[in-house]
């Protein structure tokens, strides 16, 4: 890979850190955040009108832009810089794809072309409390966190030439404001029970939607409760569940690029005005920068956020290589062998841990204003625990990558490589070593 950034991605960030410049200050952000809508709807307007970012990944076909997950990572790191609370991750991340990869010829060209003008936000509903196992990267998105045809979760039922569902959504991003929901639901029965997506519009009658307190009030969530609500499946069922689960892993694997994309944006921020206060700030007639504790602190976020971008963009740049494999049907090269796979995981991981240690740095070294309410830093801090909460934790994200790559197949008490038919999987404890194994 190429780590140089084209002249096109240098232009989209440019583009992007200049509209958002304006909402830099944390009243901006908290102002957004208290509407109804969750989000500066101007300043969307100017995202997704002006541009492009909903169709920024989206193929020119249906009014997109054409380019790939790496423009689209680049344009939220500079996002993720001001923490500027936006549809942006739920649409083009999570939904925009599923729609894309999924839908009839007819849904594609109804909705895509409005998802990439941004008339049209839409978000992912899956059942349960675990949005990083329902997208492969905490855990097997096998279909039992969507209820497993048992009670709970939502379940989906055959009408007459339409379908209704029923159940309760505890989890959705954006949910609360998006025109189209694309929901998770079981239908069969136990005994054939399948994950199938369905569409169900905004306004949908038997749809309770009801925005939830978070920690970070700048990912808005919402309870999504379904009662009898019409819905339309999302292609032709032909693919049967399976096609559902493996577009959701791939899917997730995309959207933990561009999550860390987010992360590093924000943990280098935060980091910028950390550097800044204690350049500033005197004790003992000299500034709290030039003391080696705080030198050595300083020096070790940096470091982090350096490594967290690396891995970041070569998540971005694997999943896109991936996605032209899948274009063309075979690799380009040799080097486009590789696909996503485990990458973003553990890109995710790394991001959201660098994001954590320079937030809790900058509220360490801002001394007192750094626990007040009025100060930013908080909000950074907010921003990676409540990332953590919806995809993490970052120990399992390894964890789980691990297990997916093989990498400890060969550990003496593995009796078989990870997944191996009638062997257990091998459990990996929170500091990356095996379950049981001597330090």
């Amino acid at each position: 890979m190429d780590a140089a950034c084209t002249v096109e991605q240098d232009e989209i960030r440019r583009a992007v850190r200049e509209a958002v410049t304006k909402r830099r200050a944390a009243e901006g952000v908290r102002a957004a955040v208290r509407t109804p809508v969750g989000y500066d709807a101007a300043l969307w307007e100017v995202l997704a009108g002006r541009l492009g970012l909903a169709g920024l990944a989206l193929p020119e076909e249906y009014g997109g832009v054409g380019c790939g997950v790496t423009e689209l990572a680049l344009a939220g790191e500079e996002l993720g810089r001001t923490l500027a609370p936006s549809p942006l991750f739920a649409t083009a991340a999570l939904a925009a794809p599923l729609l894309l990869r999924l839908g009839t010829a007819r849904q594609r060209a109804a909705l895509l072309p409005r998802v990439a003008s941004g008339g049209l936000t839409a978000a992912l509903a899956v059942p349960g409390a675990a949005l990083g196992t329902a997208l492969g990267l905490t855990g097997d998105n096998g279909g039992d966190w969507a209820g497993g045809g048992r009670a709970g979760g939502v379940q989906a039922t055959a009408a007459t030439g339409s379908w209704r569902l029923y159940g309760q959504v505890d989890q959705v991003l954006d949910g609360h404001s998006a025109d189209l929901l694309l929901v998770a639901a079981h239908t069969g029965g136990f005994a054939r029970s399948r994950t199938l997506l369905f569409l169900v519009r905004g306004d949908a009658t038997g749809l309770v939607r009801t925005r939830r307190t978070a920690l970070d009030e700048t990912r808005a969530q919402a309870r999504l409760e379904l009662r009898d609500v019409p819905a339309e499946l999302l292609g032709d069922g032909d693919g049967a569940g399976a096609e559902v689960l493996t577009a959701l892993a791939d899917v997730g694997e995309r959207a933990a690029a561009v999550l860390a994309a987010e992360a590093v944006g924000a943990a280098d921020e935060a980091l910028a005005r950390t550097l800044g206060h204690v350049g500033e700030r005197e004790q003992f007639g000299r500034p709290i920068g030039s003391f080696q504790a705080v030198k050595h602190r300083l020096a070790d976020v940096y470091v982090s956020v350096c490594a967290a971008r690396s891995a970041a963009y070569y998540a971005a740049w694997a999943a896109g290589a991936a996605d032209g494999e899948a274009a063309d049907g075979e690799a380009a090269d040799g080097e486009g062998a590789a696909s996503a796979g485990p990458v973003a995981g553990i890109a995710l991981a790394c991001a959201l841990d660098a994001l954590r240690t320079a937030a809790a740095e900058a509220v360490q070294l801002h001394g007192g204003i750094g626990f007040t309410w009025e100060h930013d830093a908080h909000l950074f801090f907010k921003r990676a625990s409540g990332d953590e909460l919806l995809f993490g934790p970052a120990h399992r994200l390894r964890a789980h990558a691990a297990e997916r790559a093989g990498l400890f197949a060969g550990h003496p008490d593995t009796a078989a490589p990870v997944g191996g038919p009638g062997r257990a999987p091998v459990r990996v404890d929170g500091t990356g070593r095996v379950e049981g194994e001597a330090v």
